[in-house]
């Protein structure tokens, strides 16, 4: 698989990477054995970015990849870059638990369940605004990295602004929600990232399955799925459930991707259309879709394996854009 330098690290990185949200709930019941699996099909594809966080079921994301690393003999010895985020534990979420003294307990705790005595990249996980005009949390995070618990950090934002203003920071990268259905960061955030030199990390890159074409009105999910109770930002940025769109919007966007992808010669299915369409978009360094067994994660992994989006398809998936989704989304994060 295509290969691009995250940002400062010099490390190389998948242009798919694997999200593993989904290993610890809010996306339905998923199994150690089918975590094992979707992990080891996205390793034998080709991943080599691993993307994580603390909170997700409470550290049973880490734990369940700290396993496999275990079993495969490592991290290093697979060229694998393991990212986890911090700070969505602090209860309350507010700037002020942003601080050295918790970041190295939640570290701590991250290291032990992925067993590495230093993580390659930590991320701020989407924290309140003002965390990212803080002098004392970059000095704790800079403090982290002299110790040796971390070797970088970045962050993970909810909206262009954040984006824009960790900037201002010695970051190594940047997470940003960027879909088809969401384009904003493509007109300041990507230029102004790749101008310093800085990773650019597209998550959600299948609006939360919409892209899938695969969802219709009739569709149920699972009562601790996201997708249920999350909808109009309930227990956490709307953003993050559908990118933002609503429902029944993006199920008409949906099957509109799903009908460019089957007119398309080289035959994608409609995610993988829309995963070559992030790794088109110049700045982006890797995409983490999720999977939730090991074919989705192999038919992820081969997105890559298709020639750069044309022109005409472009132009197609940007007028299912603006009929769809740009008035819910474009003034919006």
């Amino acid at each position: 698989m295509e290969s691009l330098v995250f940002g400062p690290t010099g490390r190389e990185v998948s242009v798919i990477g694997l999200g593993c949200w989904q290993f610890g709930g809010q996306w339905g019941d998923i199994s150690d054995g089918q975590a094992f699996d979707v992990l080891s099909a996205a390793v034998e594809s080709g991943v080599t970015l691993i993307d994580t966080a603390d909170v997700y079921g409470n550290g049973r994301s880490e734990d369940l990849i700290g396993y496999f690393l275990e079993s495969i003999g490592g991290a290093h010895v697979n060229g694998l870059t393991v990212i986890t985020k911090m700070g969505r534990l602090a209860d309350p979420h507010v700037a002020s638990a942003y601080c050295y003294e918790n970041f190295r307990t939640w570290l701590d705790a991250s290291r032990k369940r992925l067993r590495m005595d230093c993580i390659p990249v930590v991320q701020l996980h989407c924290p309140p605004t003002s965390v990212y005009s803080s002098q004392e949390v970059f000095d704790g995070l800079d403090r982290l990295v002299a110790e040796e618990v971390i070797e970088h950090y970045g962050v993970s934002v909810e909206t262009c602004e954040e984006a824009l203003t960790a900037l201002e920071r010695d970051i190594v990268s940047i997470q940003i929600i960027c879909n088809i259905l969401r384009r904003k960061p493509l007109t300041e955030v990507l230029p102004a990232a790749k101008a310093k030199g800085v990773a650019v990390i597209a998550r959600v890159p299948l609006a939360s399955g919409l892209l899938t074409g695969k969802f219709s009105e009739t569709t149920t999910f699972a009562p601790q799925d996201h997708r249920s109770f999350n909808r109009f930002g309930e227990a956490f940025d709307m953003g993050e459930t559908f990118s933002g769109v609503p429902y029944d919007l993006g199920i008409q966007a949906g099957r509109e991707v799903a009908r460019v992808a089957a007119s398309m010669p080289e035959n994608p299915t409609p995610a993988q259309l829309a995963l070559r369409w992030g790794i088109d978009q110049e700045g982006i360094t890797t995409i983490i879709p999720g999977a939730s067994h090991g074919d989705q994660a192999r038919m992820n992994a081969e997105a890559a394996g298709f020639a750069p989006l044309s022109t005409e398809v472009l132009d197609e998936l940007e007028a299912i854009y603006d009929q769809y989704a740009a008035d819910a989304v474009a003034d919006k994060w």
